[in-house]
């Protein structure tokens, strides 16, 4: 049976890294095999991209070719970690996918749709996430967090711009959840730690654990 595919969304210090790793924590704990995995990046050749454009090299050759690189990193993702991990009937969790691209290049880079579509269809396929998670917080908060994060580091790529940036990053995540609530699920990454990842297990019971658990016996820890 394939594996199930869950991504998390969201703005800079939103808490993705820790949510992701906390959920796979939590299905390992059931005994249910993960992939904790994250874009840009999760593969070899991917993370080679990773650093190009958060390095900012690519910002000056304009959204469309970072949109190119993006999918270049997809691509192979896909191809290395996310396909083979869900044939073998693994769960994969990811920081970071096509919302993403969605986003950053489409709303606020005004990359033409059809572009980014028809990367998706080359680049993503059936890979699709069956859940995905908005990890939503203002963007004054999650810019002190990742300053906070990241320490005496420089900020990356998308750190470094402006908060009206970021703030129209936001309500476009949310525009967008409401677009396609039946996959991408909003929660108010406000709340203490623990209160959110409640939420999150809450949500992965309700819509993926309770129908594999009438077909497929999980696992005891």
């Amino acid at each position: 049976m394939r594996g199930k595919f869950i991504t998390f969304e969201g703005g800079e210090g939103s808490g993705k890294s820790t949510h992701t790793a906390a959920l796979a924590e939590r299905l390992q704990a059931r005994g249910i095999d993960c992939v904790l995995t994250r874009e840009p990046g999760g593969s070899a050749g991917a993370e080679i991209i990773r650093h190009i454009i958060l390095s900012g090299i690519a910002k000056p050759l304009g959204a469309e070719t970072e949109t190119i690189l993006f999918a270049a990193a997809r691509d192979d993702h896909v191809r290395m970690t996310i396909a083979p991990a869900l044939d073998a009937g693994k769960w994969v969790i990811c920081d970071r996918f096509i919302d993403s691209t969605r986003v950053y290049q489409r709303a606020l880079g005004k990359v033409d749709m059809k572009l980014i579509r028809s990367l998706e269809r080359v680049t993503v396929g059936a890979a699709m996430p069956d859940l995905t998670f908005v990890l939503d917080v203002p963007a004054g908060i999650g810019l002190a967090r990742a300053k906070t994060r990241r320490g005496s580091a420089a900020a990356d790529r998308f750190e470094s711009e402006a908060i009206e940036f970021h703030e129209d990053l936001r309500r476009a995540f949310l525009v967008l959840a409401e677009r396609e609530a039946k996959r991408i699920v909003v929660i108010d990454g406000r709340a203490p730690r623990d209160v959110v990842a409640e939420r999150i297990w809450a949500t992965v019971e309700e819509r993926l654990l309770g129908n594999l658990a009438q077909g497929v016996e999980i696992a005891a820890p």
